[in-house]
């Protein structure tokens, strides 16, 4: 992708396939010149984000479809260029003529993210305005759909422009102080630089730690379902989902691999993952599947430790001792302990009412249970997340403020040591690069085109 490239561009901006409805997006330039060569009225001088109908086609004796075409003036439109918006019925071979029609009088076909490619460009939105567009597009459920249309609305570039405005100010009070470096003066205060430094290193240790709840929010919160075999441990993902997802049998080590599948909860998604029983085992392949299973663990934020009410108190007290295993290996993950088949036998709960981890009793098979189940999950979280004042969930972003931090660090090091400003402003021009390159104050062209190429081609 060319910076700067000049030609009109278009594309299908809806659904490929066959709809009820598809969305042509033409912009640059000439966009209202060529579309009216094939639309049968003057658009040339309506106003902007007018709606015109008529035919479109070679003439009035050859024409496609009757459509709607959207007109949009320079600097009115998303991409801040002059753009027209055609909307026709949505036969594939309907999109294709028209396309066809529109490259034949002077556009060509748009790559990757190039319209919102431009709209970064024309100063219509900023680099993290703009991977939002592509966050709100695959959003899958409510929270995630919020973090998007947070970022769109410039929530995050807003922290980060308070960040760099608060840096640039100590950082050209440095950089002034090199130019009298022979009369000794001092214009920025050492112990008031030092508190910048480290006010500013946690609000960015704050936005690295949200990465964590985003990341979770935009992929699903990984839920392992653990516990000795034949608990009802598939039964329950079959429950959660309403679907026969995993094969249930009497037989203990049916489950032989993890399974994956998303449960949405009013709003977040978690990511079930039914594994093999933890026990000891002298088959091969099923040794092979707990073993994935103890690693689920570790990549899991919620762990469901299913036991079975109609196994022995010393099989329940295992279960008690896994669950504090884990919980000293793993103390930053949440586990709530789950007793199944209470549909047969009232639950025991003696020995647990003292643990630090909530207690659900179930009947995976009758559905007993099942919404209590859900609402403790979903309330583990809510909180958690409503709580994020700014929450980050791109890869780019957090790389680009970890790097920040490491040359804040560097830079305050440098202070206690006395070391000479020259030094420390490079440092704080480091990190004034990183943060500034995440909103794309500072950005490469072969960035960009990283960026965008992994949109759709309609956007």
């Amino acid at each position: 992708m060319i910076l700067g490239e000049q030609d009109t561009i278009c594309a299908l901006a809806s659904t490929p396939g066959k709809s009820a409805i598809s969305i042509l997006r033409v912009s640059g330039k000439n966009s209202i010149d060529i579309c009216e060569k094939i639309f049968s009225k003057k658009i040339k001088d309506k106003k902007s984000h007018t709606l015109h109908f008529g035919k479109i086609g070679i003439d009035k004796d050859n024409w496609i479809d009757e459509v709607l075409v959207s007109v949009f003036h320079h600097n009115k439109s998303f991409t801040g260029e002059e753009s027209v918006e055609i909307s026709c019925h949505g036969s594939t071979y309907i999109q294709q003529e028209i396309l066809s029609l529109l490259i034949k009088n002077g556009c060509r076909l748009a790559k990757a993210g190039e319209f919102t490619m431009r709209a970064f460009l024309n100063g219509k939105m900023d680099l993290t305005q703009a991977e939002a567009v592509t966050d709100l597009i695959s959003s899958e459920n409510k929270k995630a759909h919020e973090i998007a249309v947070q970022q769109m609305k410039g929530g995050f570039s807003n922290e980060l422009a308070l960040l760099r405005e608060k840096m640039i100010q100590f950082a050209s009070l440095l950089e002034l102080e090199l130019d009298f470096v022979e009369e000794d003066i001092e214009f920025a205060d050492r112990s008031s630089l030092i508190s910048l430094i480290e006010d500013t290193d946690k609000h960015l240790q704050q936005l690295i730690s949200s990465f964590e709840y985003g990341n979770a929010i935009k992929n699903g919160v990984p839920v392992a379902i653990i516990g000795a075999p034949n608990t009802g441990k598939s039964t329950l993902l079959n429950q959660l989902l309403g679907e026969e997802r995993a094969i249930v049998s009497n037989i203990a080590g049916t489950t032989r691999d993890s399974i994956e599948e998303i449960l949405n909860i009013d709003g977040i998604a978690f990511r079930l993952i039914d594994t093999a029983g933890i026990r000891e085992s002298n088959d091969e392949i099923e040794v092979i599947g707990i073993n994935k299973s103890k690693e689920k663990i570790k990549l899991a934020k919620l762990i469901l430790l299913m036991n079975d009410n109609v196994r022995s108190i010393e099989d329940t007290k295992e279960w008690v001792h896994l669950a504090n295993t884990i919980h000293q290996s793993f103390p930053e993950k949440k586990i709530l302990l789950v007793m199944n088949k209470i549909d047969l036998f009232d639950y025991y709960t003696d020995f647990t009412k003292e643990l630090p981890y909530p207690l659900i009793g179930i009947s995976a098979k009758t559905g007993i249970g099942i919404e209590e189940l859900k609402s403790t999950m979903l309330e583990l979280f809510q909180q958690e997340f409503d709580s994020q004042s700014v929450i980050i969930s791109n890869v780019r972003h957090l790389e680009a403020l970890q790097k920040g931090k490491e040359a804040l660090s560097r830079a305050k090091k440098l202070l206690l040591e006395k070391v000479s400003n020259d030094f420390i402003a490079l440092d704080i021009r480091d990190c004034l690069h990183h943060i500034g390159s995440i909103t794309g104050g500072i950005s490469h062209d072969n960035l960009l085109e990283h960026i965008f190429s992994r949109f759709c081609i309609g956007k």
